[in-house]
């Protein structure tokens, strides 16, 4: 990407005052602001400080925003608007700013004359061109008679005014049915300032829409790297800005919001090539090397118990550390008595998982590039040294050697790993996160590791919606369901917080269920009016249905004829549970039809066990 197009953040993007806002986005690496009204007035400093105060934090003021309701009016209204942008002006000046952001009207007395609008926008111009300025013209995508990005280019083409371009906004141009392919033929020179945000395609009110859900490139449904494509060919050579209006970010950790900011841009501008900054290639992604669970005295044992009755063996002990592996052919867990516990005593938790890859180095330069560097874990003399990146919700992802170099630090406990249950790997890892991160763990997942984004479901769950975000590596030897309550729950609701599992697959679930049920594992009881269901939605038969039933097995069919079979242990340490998994006829989903069922029985088994 050439030097000339800079990384900026509109203020609206991040939570706090006007300072906590400029000091998060320089931290995170911005190199400018859009400076929205409303942080200007409710802030303590003079126009002429905060120039003083961007320019300490090395950041220029690239956009001065809104300007409302100025186009197509009645000459005394003109008159007043004009007197209004020459203060605005005054203040630009003393803000060090030359562009100023002016949005289509939504005023009622505007009227639909597309003359009269190109006329006084040319003599507004006209005037910000005599301080030296810029105007920016928007479409709104609900504006009163300009709403499409076509439209407010032929005003702006029609005014023909040097100092009046367009700010083409991805949010408004996307979100409406106009195709954005002409913007590729704007007279060079006319794309003023280019705004960024991503969305999910919903079907509501677009100025409801776009004030709640917007999101940052890579989180939601938008081409926003074709839409940047288009301006660039248009000759845009100004900053890539984000402007985010949502409602978590709004309310979030700034510094922590700038870093998800910024590391969107850079997977952005690396989806531009030849002309975007590039980043280290993803390597591919072999397989879930292990899971590590950190226990304590009491959830400990609860998972020894479990992980016996799914015919795991203890098979190694730490050289130097309260840290025990425990396998079953491809599957292998740590359980880590020497975590850091934020959690409750007696509560277990996925505190770290590693993942296999064909160049460690290269993934970690890449997660370094999108600013989630390595951590180098404590270790003593000549035992394997592993890095881990800090997940959103500050899980340790290890980025491994297929070799499996790290099972030399486990001396071997001499327990047969055999006969097991039929268990012979990790299909997936579910992980609910907090509700503030959900975004920010998608983003993370998708251009750290290079997971491919599946699917988002939705489902009433007991206490509430649910959603799911699902990511996986091309060949599915990597999967990950991310999970978050739609909203925070009430204080009442007695369900687990943030639960979290490990689904290992087998290829004949019927097998590994019996013989798990001799092993003495405690699986979770599913209730006949399941099966029943079951029944009549996929007629199987009689002798299927009364099978699954007998296991507790739960059923789940796409609409390729793909199937999964699926079954699960009642909540151990608190928090986490176990699921075995048999995908038929390449089912590529995770059974969301059943997370209900799922839930309720482990409520029902966690109020009968009390």
């Amino acid at each position: 990407m050439s030097e000339g197009l800079r990384r900026s953040i509109a203020t609206v993007c991040l939570s706090g005052t006007l300072d906590d806002k400029l000091t998060a986005a320089a931290a995170a690496g911005f190199e400018g602001i859009e400076l929205f009204e409303n942080d200007l007035v409710v802030a303590p400093w003079s126009a002429k400080e905060i120039r003083t105060r961007c320019a300490d934090l090395g950041l220029s003021i690239d956009l001065y925003q809104p300007f409302r309701d100025f186009e197509a009016v009645p000459p005394e209204r003109l008159r007043a608007n004009l007197a209004r942008a020459e203060q605005k002006f005054a203040v630009m000046a003393d803000l060090g700013a030359d562009t100023i952001l002016v949005c289509s009207s939504v005023s009622g007395e505007a009227v639909d004359d597309d003359d009269l609008a190109a006329e006084q926008l040319a003599a507004l111009a006209e005037r910000a061109a005599a301080h030296g300025m810029r105007i920016a013209y928007e479409a709104l995508a609900w504006g009163r008679h300009v709403s499409t990005w076509d439209h407010s280019w032929r005003i702006v083409e029609r005014a023909g005014h040097p100092a009046l371009g367009l700010c083409l906004d991805s949010f408004h141009v996307l979100s409406r049915e106009v195709d954005p392919a002409g913007i590729a033929a704007i007279t060079p020179g006319k794309v003023f300032f280019v705004q960024l945000a991503d969305a999910p395609y919903l079907r509501m009110d677009v100025l409801q829409w776009s004030r709640h859900h917007r999101l940052f490139p890579g989180q939601g449904s938008f081409d926003l790297a074709g839409f940047v494509r288009l301006a660039l060919a248009a000759g845009y050579d100004g900053p890539l800005s984000l402007e985010v209006f949502n409602d978590v970010f709004r309310q979030s950790d700034p510094a922590r919001t700038a870093v998800d900011a910024m590391r969107s841009l850079i997977a952005l501008e690396h989806r531009l090539a030849p002309v975007g900054r590039r980043l280290p290639g993803a390597p591919s992604l072999a397989r879930h090397a292990f899971t590590e669970f950190g226990v304590d005295g009491h959830s400990g044992p609860q998972l020894r118990e479990a992980l016996r009755g799914l015919g795991f063996a203890h098979t190694g002990q730490h050289r130097t550390k309260p840290v025990e592996l425990w396998e079953q052919q491809n599957c292998k867990i740590v359980l880590n008595s020497a975590v850091t516990r934020p959690q409750a005593a007696g509560t277990a938790t996925i505190s770290a998982f590693a993942i296999a890859s064909e160049d460690p180095q290269r993934s970690l330069h890449r997660a370094e590039a999108l600013l989630a560097p390595a951590h180098p874990n404590v270790r003593g003399p000549g035992e394997t040294e592993l890095a881990a990146i800090i997940a959103p919700d500050g899980t340790s992802v290890f980025v491994t050697r297929p070799d499996d170099g790290w099972r030399a630090d486990f001396l071997p406990t001499g327990e047969a790993t055999e006969p097991g249950a039929g268990l012979i790997g990790t299909d997936h890892l579910g992980l609910a996160q907090p509700f503030d991160n959900f975004d920010e763990a998608g983003l993370f997942y998708h251009s750290v590791l290079d997971l491919d984004h599946l699917a988002d479901e939705e489902y009433a769950a007991p206490f509430g919606l649910m959603r799911s975000r699902n990511v996986a590596n091309a060949d599915r030897s990597v999967r990950l369901a991310l999970t978050v309550a739609l909203l925070r729950r009430g204080e009442w609701a007695p369900a687990v917080a943030d639960p979290q599992h490990v689904a290992f697959t087998t290829a004949d679930i019927v097998a590994t269920a019996e013989a798990m049920t001799a092993l003495g594992a405690t699986m979770l009881p599913v209730p006949d009016n399941y099966y029943a269901d079951l029944a009549a939605r996929f007629a199987l038969p009689e002798s299927t249905v009364a099978t699954l039933s007998r296991h507790g097995i739960l059923y789940d069919r796409d609409t390729r004829g793909g199937e999964l079979l699926h079954l699960y242990t009642p909540v151990f340490g608190g928090r986490v549970f176990f699921e075995i998994v048999e995908r038929r006829g390449g089912y590529d989903r995770f059974g969301e039809a059943n997370a209900p069922v799922r839930m309720a029985a482990q409520r029902h088994r966690r109020l009968t066990d009390q």
